[in-house]
Formats: C-alpha cells, sequence, structure tokens
C-alpha cells in the first residue's frame, strides 16, 4: 500500500497483503477520528498496542511487558485521563490525534491482525465501558474487521 493510499475496513489492499493492527489502528483515526478519547478506547489501544508487540496482557504483568513510554498507549491513557477533566469538547484529545500514524509509531513492533488479536482488543473494549459496547467505529470495530479481511487472505 502506497503512502498516499487510506485504507478503511471498507477498502482493503487488493493484492492479498494482509493488514497490520497499525494500520487497523489508522483506520480508526479515519473512521472514529473526531470522537474524543475514552478510557475504553485508551484500553484497546493498550491491547492492540501488546498484541503488535507481542507482549502478553494481563493484570500481573511485570515490567518486561510494560507497554512503552511514549507508545500509543500511554499517549492514550494520558489523552483520556486529560479529557475526563476537559470542560469544553473543544478541548479535549480525538482518536485521530492519537492514532494517526499508528503503523510508523508502532514501528518495527507491527504485526498482521489475527483472529486472536481481535478477540483479545474487543474483550478489553467492551469490558472498559459501563454499558458493555464496543464503539461502533472504533478501535475493536477496526481492528476485527482487518481480522476477517486478513482471514479471507490466507
Amino acid at each position: 500500500m502506497s503512502c498516499q493510499e487510506e485504507w478503511s475496513p471498507a477498502v482493503a489492499p487488493a493484492d492479498g497483503t494482509k493488514i497490520t493492527i497499525g494500520e487497523a489502528l489508522e483506520a480508526t483515526a479515519l473512521s472514529a477520528g473526531d470522537q474524543p478519547v475514552e478510557p475504553s478506547d485508551a484500553a484497546a489501544i493498550e491491547a492492540a498496542e501488546a498484541s503488535a508487540a507481542g507482549r502478553l496482557q494481563d493484570d500481573d504483568d511485570d515490567d518486561a511487558d510494560a507497554a512503552p513510554v511514549g507508545g500509543l498507549a500511554a499517549r492514550a491513557r494520558a489523552a483520556a485521563d486529560a479529557n475526563a477533566r476537559a470542560e469544553r469538547d473543544e478541548d479535549k484529545t480525538t482518536l485521530g490525534d492519537v492514532l494517526a500514524d499508528a503503523a510508523a509509531k508502532l514501528g518495527g513492533a507491527d504485526k498482521e491482525v489475527e483472529r486472536e488479536d481481535a478477540v483479545r482488543v474487543v474483550g478489553v473494549e467492551v469490558r472498559s465501558k459501563p454499558d458493555a459496547t464496543a464503539r461502533p467505529g472504533g478501535v475493536a470495530a477496526s481492528i476485527a474487521a482487518a481480522a476477517r479481511l486478513n482471514r479471507g487472505r490466507q
């Protein structure tokens, strides 16, 4: 995929290449980019970043499996915290602000989206919301769509 093409769950690469976690996160920036970052988004981004890096994420993580300082998850957590304190919507950090160029920000820690990644990210996002639903067009939706498309490219 060239640098000038944009991927979204509805438009996938036609050459048979599989969609990476970074590309799926960039799709979120396109589909829900104007939405403020919420704690559930930050949790889903953290799960996606951990999957991309091959880190297991659970309640008793040690420092070796911690999210990288300055990574996407750290930026998303800081944005969600700041958004909770923001008094005006226009002062809130959006998913587009955090996830623009996600593939480049993941660098060498990116990988193709697999079904297990989608299950993990969807589960984390849903468990992190009081109403137990995923945001339409959000992180979980983009990762799940990428996994479905990748499954058809085996």
